[in-house]
């Protein structure tokens, strides 16, 4: 029997032309296993990335004479012409290779012989699917940070428009105190504030480059790590070669920051509801945002803030699995990590879209002034104003409170506001009330008398935003 005739060549031929480690089976892999087992129908998209880090790990190949210059320089153009065929949709994504590596790989090695086969010198699928991630979630994030400053001159805008517009601050969903929309905006131009700082933070754990661990320990060729980094654009090296491959805390680190994200989107969305509906007629979303009813021919519906609110749960979900996916994994890698990056994805797309859409369709808000108004001015939203006149003039606050509950009580059984009662009445509940106590229960007197850093006063609302606009450029 000839070596072409043996049993052992027929067995690795078998399975040689689907994979990178056939050698070791008898038999080929089921078909509903491949299916089963296969990412390529996710993980393409990360072949940009894949090529960004192969010709990054060629020329370092080449650098430390592991691979001749030639071979980098075939395998360089190879990489380039895939890239090409990628971008305009030509290149065929075959699912028993498996994954986009392997994909690649293969294309590259039908191009260009040996060289293709020694670009994965010195490296394995595992080092190299987790530097692809962090490439690909490096890139994600920038794109992030940007959606969430857009956003954010969206939400100031809108507030620069209606610093001085008065509406009702709610506690318990009660009226509370005077406030202006414009200080309410504000609130969540913080929120996004601390957003981004969070990504700018996890941008940092993103960017440190895990190729170089190979399998699990590393390899035994001269590779030079910091090299690779520094070519990347990686600000230095996962220092552990077991925990480099193995590693999804910067996944889920963005997977939870995009939570936040969703949460504070998700409760700005409960109020632009509240606020449309005519139970408040605060706001009207534009058109554009919104949809009608088969059978109402009235209805309104605020559908985007309705689907960011239920796209909140979504992202809590991918949060969830990627926590248990990486539970009870012992070191190092394992085939458990395929499933960080549907999760991982549609995170990040569902974040992107949203803080897409929400930038346009704050722009696209139109305030009802004096319904907002009106309804401050219900409510007994000046109580606490009162309050404090009195203990300004002496009466300890616990005193005053007291005195004050007990005047709305009786301005609520005569069913009109503070305001509204002569002097005569107030004061048979405090005799040293003067008339000067008709200034503080005016909405625009409550509103200037809270002039300090982080109030309410109109002059305040100017102050932050100018301050939020300088600290963006």
């Amino acid at each position: 029997m000839t070596h072409k005739e043996s049993p052992l060549h027929k067995e690795s031929a078998l399975n040689k032309k689907d994979t990178s480690w056939s050698g070791r089976f008898n038999e080929p892999v089921a078909e509903l296993v491949k299916k089963y087992t296969a990412s390529v129908g996710f993980d393409q998209r990360l072949a940009v990335f894949d090529i960004q880090g192969s010709i990054a790990h060629s020329q370092m190949l080449g650098a430390q004479k592991i691979i001749s210059l030639d071979d980098v320089k075939a395998i360089e153009a190879g990489l380039a012409e895939i890239l090409q065929e990628i971008e305009a949709g030509q290149f065929e994504w075959l699912l028993d290779l498996e994954d986009v590596h392997l994909n690649i790989e293969k294309r590259l090695t039908d191009k260009i012989g040996d060289a293709g086969k020694r670009l994965h010198t010195g490296r394995s699928r595992n080092d190299q699917v987790a530097t692809d991630v962090r490439l690909w979630l490096r890139a994600t994030t920038d794109q992030v940070s940007a959606g969430l400053t857009k956003l954010q001159l969206s939400l100031l805008d809108l507030a620069e428009t209606h610093f001085d517009t008065v509406m009702p601050g709610f506690t318990h969903l009660q009226v509370a105190q005077p406030v202006t929309f414009g200080h309410h905006l504000m609130a969540y131009v913080e929120m996004l504030k601390r957003d981004v700082a969070r990504f700018v933070d996890c941008r940092k754990r993103i960017n440190r480059l895990p190729l170089g661990a190979a399998a699990l320990a590393g390899t035994s060729y001269p590779i030079d790590r910091e090299m690779v980094a520094k070519t990347l654009g990686f600000d230095g090296v996962c220092e552990n070669s077991l925990d480099a491959v193995s590693d999804r805390d910067f996944a889920i680190e963005f997977t939870f920051a995009a939570s936040l994200v969703m949460t504070h989107l998700s409760r700005l969305s409960e109020e632009l509801i509240l606020w449309s509906s005519p139970r408040f007629a605060f706001i009207d979303i534009a058109d554009r945002f919104c949809t009608g009813s088969s059978i109402m021919p009235q209805k309104k519906n605020p559908d985007v803030p309705e689907l960011v609110r239920g796209k909140t749960g979504r992202v809590y979900g991918h949060l969830t699995a990627l926590l248990t996916l990486m539970k009870g994994q012992p070191l190092a890698y394992n085939k458990d990590n395929q499933e960080d990056k549907e999760p991982l994805f549609d995170t990040a797309d569902t974040l992107l879209v949203t803080l897409e859409i929400y930038a346009d369709m704050m722009r696209g808000i139109t305030v009802n002034k004096e319904n907002m108004r009106q309804a401050a001015s219900e409510g007994f939203a000046t109580a606490t104003d009162l309050a404090d006149y009195l203990a300004k003039k002496g009466m300890p606050f616990r005193d005053a409170h007291e005195v004050v509950a007990l005047a709305v009580r009786y301005a609520v059984d005569k069913n009109v506001e503070l305001s509204d009662l002569p002097l005569a009445t107030l004061q048979q509940f405090v005799p040293e009330i003067s008339d000067d106590v008709y200034a503080v229960l005016t909405l625009e007197g409550s509103l200037n008398s809270r002039n300090h850093i982080g109030g309410t006063a109109p002059a305040q609302v100017q102050a932050a935003i100018a301050r939020v606009r300088t600290a963006m450029k």
